[in-house]
């Protein structure tokens, strides 16, 4: 039987102005991958990959199972949020993953990217850079999470299938698990 994957890419704005909301980003993914750890039925199909971003986007972690510990994310001494370098990054890094899943004979599902800000980017050409990553063979489910003083319509912007905000009472956490099992969970997301 051919293993199901769902890459799942959680990528999170380090800059200055969510420098204080990182512990709680960092406590969302620990979070997420103790509902992960839980369900053993879904364990093996679900892999993480983390990257961070203010001025320069990172990959912190390259996609892995979500079981494996997650790197912690730490603020960057940046003041700038470059959404349309981060986007780019997530381009490239997603249709690498899938070619290499691929390769190694697994079915991969639909991505699924979880972009986690304040949504106020410091680049105005960013939309355009969402709208490649969005038009590619390997399009993700984007889904985006406010956090701290947020500007909604950039995120409702972002969010292609759902947007979350933390004022709302919405933990990070469980954002992350209820998006990733209800993509489990339809069958039409492969």
């Amino acid at each position: 039987m051919v293993p199901d994957v769902l890459p799942c890419y959680v990528v999170c704005d380090v800059s200055f102005s969510m420098a204080d909301h990182l512990d709680e980003v960092n406590a969302g993914v620990r979070e997420f991958r103790g509902v992960v750890h839980a369900d053993r039925r879904a364990t093996p199909q679900i892999w993480l990959c983390v990257v961070v971003f203010a001025e320069n986007p990172l990959v912190v972690q390259p996609l892995r199972a979500a079981l494996d510990p997650a790197e912690a994310i730490t603020p960057r001494q940046e003041s700038g949020s470059d959404f349309g370098s981060a986007f780019t990054l997530l381009r490239a890094t997603i249709e690498h993953d899938v070619r290499g899943l691929k390769a190694r004979r697994m079915r991969v599902r639909r991505p699924m990217l979880f972009f986690i800000s304040d949504g106020r980017a410091t680049d105005p050409a960013w939309p355009e850079a969402l709208s490649q990553l969005t038009a590619a063979a390997w399009c993700p489910e984007v889904i985006a999470f406010g956090i701290g003083a947020v500007d909604p319509p950039t995120l409702h912007r972002i969010g292609t299938s759902r947007v979350f905000l933390g004022r709302d009472g919405v933990r990070i956490g469980i954002a992350l698990a209820s998006s990733v099992a209800r993509a489990v969970l339809r069958p039409d997301h492969v």
